[in-house]
């Protein structure tokens, strides 16, 4: 951070104690999150970013008139270090199994009478309950009532007020009011009469629309009330075009101001039934709600429903990884002929030259996220973006790391591909081909139906370990349907939930992208997405197999090739042999001879 970033920071961090101090609140609690729990967060909400100067995707920041924590992952070690000097906001460890450990933080520094405010509305519900089982027996007085940010916050953005179109229909094999209905047989089966959404990927899903309100997710800000026989949409006034409005209502969906939703809740029939999800509710919406009325919880129904593609969204997927594949082929082409000519190359090109690539798609919509472009050192920072202030030029030795994706209308993509640079040294190719190991294992693997999703992350690890290596992140997130590119239930890491929700089922799309990273030095990372599909038949069950969606060359001059075996030779050729047999009809000139060359038959011998 620079000198005058972190004046910037110090002087909000001061004029937030001194409305805490006007509050009479001895700490304060700021997420990264919004009334939705969002993980990419509209401005308006952003107020952790804003406050601390800290960009990474997520953080907790707790703050008392002392001291200043703020809370990131093994992702954002080195970024958040950086970006926090000279702020007074230290930068605090969070390791698998220690969630607690900022409410744990508080705990030691805050005693009986002590006041810890947050605003209830960004706070989860499951945070919300930690404050009462850590703080709260211990006497702390706990206030969600205000959000200090809008005292302090002059300049703060208002909430986007883009419009929210339909996903064509050729897209869909399921209508909105069908998928209305699969939520209320859950609902049945639970005995409930209402049943209260707010993530914006489910919202989008189950209304078969799509919006442009939050970054890089095609969605947008709503909450959705389902009744046993009607369903109430609230979002902004002025949103929704007055056909659409229509084709709502004639589902049985009614629109609403999006401002009135806490009021709508808490004038529910109080004898009546609601289900929620405890993990995708806010503390603020969860107060909303009649003290009288049964709650029972459970796991968000469509959640699961939406993971699970069809076989019609599938096949739209295949053309997106088509186009992306392509697009992709472009841009390496050039790549290579502009680093042949000798021309300055920096990680700001690249961005840009893969976003003009991909645009060329008549399908194309936006980036699934932030690309990164990571020479060398920069590449040992998972989440590193490079900005106009700091990014590096591509010269002398070493790899690039390139982590990209694409929102197209028939599919979202996210892939990760290693690029020499120069001389790769020994060292850079052995934690190159050692990751691409623990890709083709997981890529190979075939397991029971239903397993957690969980239980395969030792598959991609299990070569690392092998060399003592590891890395800090989990080795897939699951993937939408022109919708959020991070998305659950199934998540394969260790950490991960093994609750039965987080099965892995027929049609689910997954990443798969085990890494090192070694700080000031460089980073690996080798990614596809991969769908689950069924295997052969067996006499212990069903059993399912990953197909690889992603389709792109995979660099074999950052490998080692002697330290593979013929298996995942085999694979790499199957591999290449698939993406040159689909890429190379929507390819031609250069970006076809780029991809003859970088899918050519491998051999040991």
């Amino acid at each position: 951070m620079t000198s005058a970033s972190a004046d910037t920071a110090r002087q909000r961090l001061s004029d937030l104690r001194e409305a805490m101090r006007r509050h009479a609140i001895d700490a304060w609690w700021l997420p990264s999150s919004d009334p939705h729990n969002s993980e990419y967060l509209p401005e308006h909400w952003a107020g952790r970013e804003w406050l601390s100067g800290f960009d990474g995707s997520v953080g907790t920041l707790v703050v008392t008139q002392d001291e200043a924590g703020l809370w990131v992952d093994s992702r954002y070690f080195v970024q958040a270090e950086a970006q926090l000097a000279g702020t007074g906001i230290s930068m605090m460890k969070l390791t698998q199994g220690q969630a607690s450990a900022p409410m744990q933080w508080l705990a030691e520094r805050l005693e009986a009478g002590d006041t810890l405010g947050y605003d209830a509305q960004v706070v989860s519900l499951a945070h919300g309950r930690q404050f009462e089982d850590i703080l709260g027996e211990r006497g702390v007085v706990l206030r969600g009532d205000s959000d200090l940010l809008d005292e302090i916050w002059h300049d703060r953005p208002s909430l986007p007020s883009g419009a929210i179109e339909p996903h064509a229909g050729r897209y869909l094999d399921e209508t909105r009011r069908q998928r209305l209905d699969r939520v209320r047989t859950a609902m049945a089966e639970h005995h409930a009469d209402w049943h209260l959404v707010s993530t914006l990927d489910d919202i989008a899903w189950l209304t078969t629309l799509r919006g442009a309100d939050v970054g890089f997710n095609p969605v947008f800000l709503a909450h959705l009330l389902i009744g046993r026989a009607t369903a109430t949409l609230f979002v902004a006034p002025g949103k929704l075009a007055p056909e659409l409005v229509d084709a709502l209502k004639a589902d049985g969906v009614e629109v609403a101001d999006y401002a009135d939703w806490a009021a709508r809740l808490s004038a529910l029939p109080r004898d009546e039934r609601v289900l929620i999800d405890p993990a995708r509710l806010t503390l603020g919406t969860r107060q909303a709600l009649p003290d009288e009325m049964t709650v029972v919880e459970a796991f968000q129904p469509s959640t699961l429903a939406k993971g699970i593609k069809t076989a019609h969204e599938l096949g739209f997927v295949r053309q997106a990884m088509e186009a992306d594949g392509a697009a992709l082929c472009r841009f390496f082409a050039w790549l290579e002929a502009a680093f042949a000519a000798g021309e300055r190359v920096t990680e700001l090109d690249v961005e840009a030259r893969l976003y003009e690539e991909r645009a060329k798609d008549e399908d194309f919509v936006c980036e699934s996220f932030n690309t990164i472009a990571a020479f060398n050192a920069n590449g040992a920072l998972p989440h590193y973006r490079a900005t106009q202030e700091a990014h590096s030029a591509i010269e002398g030795d070493g790899l690039l790391l390139i982590d990209s994706g694409g929102q197209y209308r028939g599919g979202t993509t996210d892939i990760t591909r290693m690029v020499p640079v120069g001389t790769v040294s020994e060292a850079q190719r052995e934690d190159c081909t050692l990751v691409l190991k623990g890709m083709i294992a997981l890529s190979r693997a075939r397991f029971p139906e239903g397993i957690a999703a969980s239980r395969l992350d030792a598959l991609a690890r299990a070569p690392l370990w092998a060399t003592g290596r590891d890395y800090g992140h989990g080795t897939g997130h699951g993937v939408g349907y022109f919708l959020n590119v991070h998305e659950g239930p199934q998540v394969i890491s260790s950490g991960a939930s093994v609750a039965e929700h987080t099965a892995m089922r027929e049609g689910m799309i997954t990443s798969n992208e085990p890494g090192v990273y070694r700080p000031g030095q460089w980073g690996v990372r080798i990614e596809n997405l991969v769908a689950n599909r069924a295997a052969a038949p067996s006499d212990f069950g069903d059993f399912l197999e990953f197909e690889t969606l992603t389709l792109c060359p995979i660099d074999t001059r950052c490998l080692n090739l002697f330290t593979l075996d013929q298996a995942e030779i085999d694979w790499l050729n199957a591999y290449h042999d698939e993406v040159r047999r689909r890429l190379a009809p929507r390819l031609d000139g250069q970006a076809l001879a780029w991809l003859e060359a970088r899918t050519e038959p491998l051999t040991l011998a």
